[in-house]
């Protein structure tokens, strides 16, 4: 049976996005499987009694090795801030490509902490800072300092010891740029680097609670169990920074989503599921009822998402424990068709995650082809027609060029780049002054604009003509495009208009990197957790794969 894949057109709308849920295909998760055969050590632990100081991490393989560099420092409560604003932080960290030397070390310790007012060089790959969770982290340290484990119950409602407020790559404060290390086999994929970084940062985590509960009582205090260690992961304060990355990138989008949609399509084409297999997604969808209600959250929006998640997965239980059958043929076609019918877009995306579970087979080649090499396809076809044009988008900007741009609501917010943070931002245009400084991110506006103006034209004029006279709207040309090869290169959506919920944004990308809780702490920002459940670094060689399900509770 022939399956088509799911039309962009109803894939590529904000809250479908918004609704994505890790999975095989997320990149801290195939970070971890293409990393099971490298060595990891602890080169150098040089803590006071209080736990500041030095630390560096390291992954090698053969003449390849990457190091973590933590410098962790005295904060004064009141200094502690996961706004970008923020100038100091409990710790701070750089992944070094290679083993640093002592020069290095010595530069690095004038810089990191610093963040965006230091400068590293191109010998560091990646940049990171992290603040505690005082209530857990200091909870952890009493625990073990008087010979016992921490209450689990306390550990579950946070899920982590530190939180990292920004993780940079890719040429930023002087990092190296991406075609340093871009043929690099190992660090291909998406994110691969900021994968590693965070990772290790989580153990760096532990290391340091059991060093300081030594320290505080050397003859009663014991390790931080492990079991417990894998079941906490390291948290992260996302804002508006990363947003205009999946706009900003159409082919890298279309990529993650292409191959997302592929797998499905995939899995739905099996004819005969087999028996282990059928096991397998049962036994993850089980498990995974126990991370589901163990999701907090302070926000109305996501409490009601995660209660209906969890009405709507006990109704997909049920209805897989009483009325179907799996020895169908097309059975996970059924279930999709199923759920599509009787389900709402969170828990249909939750269970499209769970079916790749079984399928490494067709997941893990996957994998590969979630990065671009983007400027391939930047160049416009300056010879091509604007009856061309014309057609591309009014087939694939359908309900885009309907909208009606003349109404205030459809031009409520506009995008600008903070000049203190360099980080990009939103604002209310009929509230907030600067929209001169308004970015190129309003797509849809600048489609339908470009939409308006090629009806003037004549069919036979070339694109290059009309750019002669538009240049103003080139950028938007060229997603045309891209479109016209990539169809899930294109969020659906005005994010500009007053409808415009910004977290479904961050959490479609935060999806892709493996996040799991998501906790909005406005319709700007949210908290989320990384590797929760993940093997520590020292069992990477051996682990089972569907670690995600597990659950302190």
């Amino acid at each position: 049976m022939k399956i088509e894949l799911r039309d962009p057109e109803k894939i590529m709308k904000l809250s479908k996005l918004g609704s994505f849920h890790q999975s095989k295909l997320s990149f801290l998760r195939s970070f971890l499987n293409e990393f099971k055969d490298w060595e990891y050590r602890r080169d150098l632990f040089d803590l006071n009694d209080n736990g500041y100081g030095t630390a560096i991490y390291s992954l090698k393989k053969k003449n390849k090795n990457y190091s973590l560099i933590c410098f962790s420092n005295y904060l004064k409560d009141e200094e502690r801030s996961d706004r970008v604003i923020a100038t100091k932080w409990d710790a701070a960290f750089v992944l070094h490509d290679g083993v640093p030397t002592k020069k290095d070390i010595e530069r690095l310790f004038k810089n990191v902490p610093k963040q965006e007012i230091g400068r590293v060089s191109y010998k560091e790959l990646s940049l990171s800072r992290a603040n505690k969770s005082v209530r857990v982290f200091d909870h952890v340290v009493e625990s073990l300092s008087e010979g016992k484990q921490p209450d689990k119950k306390i550990l579950a409602e946070v899920g982590y010891l530190y939180r990292t407020t920004a993780v940079y790559g890719s040429g930023k404060f002087g990092l190296a740029d991406r075609f340093r290390f871009k043929n690099r086999e190992e660090i291909n994929g998406p994110f691969r680097l900021e994968m590693m970084l965070v990772y290790l940062v989580r153990q760096f985590t532990f290391d340091q609670v059991n060093h300081i509960a030594k320290v505080k009582n050397p003859k009663k205090a014991v390790k931080l169990d492990d079991k417990i260690c894998r079941n906490i992961g390291i948290g992260n304060s996302t804002g508006l920074g990363m947003a205009p990355f999946i706009v900003n990138h159409p082919i890298l989008l279309n990529n993650w989503i292409l191959a997302r949609e592929t797998a499905l399509k995939q899995i739905r084409e099996i004819k005969k599921v087999k028996s282990e297999d059928k096991d397998i997604f049962l036994k993850c969808l089980s498990k995974s009822l126990n991370n589901v209600t163990s999701w907090n959250s302070d926000s109305e929006f996501q409490k009601i998402k995660i209660n209906q998640l969890l009405i709507d997965l006990k109704k997909f239980i049920i209805f897989l424990e009483n009325e179907f059958d799996f020895n169908i043929d097309y059975a996970f076609n059924e279930i999709y068709l199923w759920i599509e019918k009787n389900l709402q877009d969170e828990c249909i995306e939750y269970v499209v995650s769970i079916m790749m579970e079984p399928y490494d087979e067709i997941v893990n080649p996957l994998t590969k082809q979630m990065s671009s090499d983007e400027e391939k396809y930047f160049n416009i076809p300056a010879e091509r027609k604007i009856i061309d044009l014309k057609e591309i988008i009014e087939r694939k900007y359908k309900k885009i060029i309907k909208i009606d741009f003349s109404k205030k609501e459809n031009n409520q917010f506009f995008w600008f780049v903070s000049k203190n943070k360099e980080e990009p931002r939103i604002a209310d245009r009929y509230l907030e002054n600067g929209q001169e400084l308004e970015q190129p991110l309003a797509i849809a506006r600048d489609i339908k604009k470009l939409y308006e103006r090629i009806l003037n034209e004549k069919n036979s004029n070339t694109v290059g003509r009309f750019l002669i006279e538009n240049n103003d709207l080139r950028h938007v040309v060229r997603r045309v495009f891209v479109i016209e090869k990539f169809p899930y290169s294109e969020i659906q959506d005005n994010i500009i208009g007053s409808n415009l919920i910004p977290i479904d944004m961050l959490r479609l990308k935060l999806s892709f990197f493996g996040a799991s809780k998501f906790d909005p702490r406005s319709d700007k920002w949210l908290r989320i957790t990384m590797f929760q459940g993940a093997p520590l670094p020292n069992e990477l060689n051996n682990f089972n794969d569907k670690w995600i399900y597990n659950s302190l509770n």
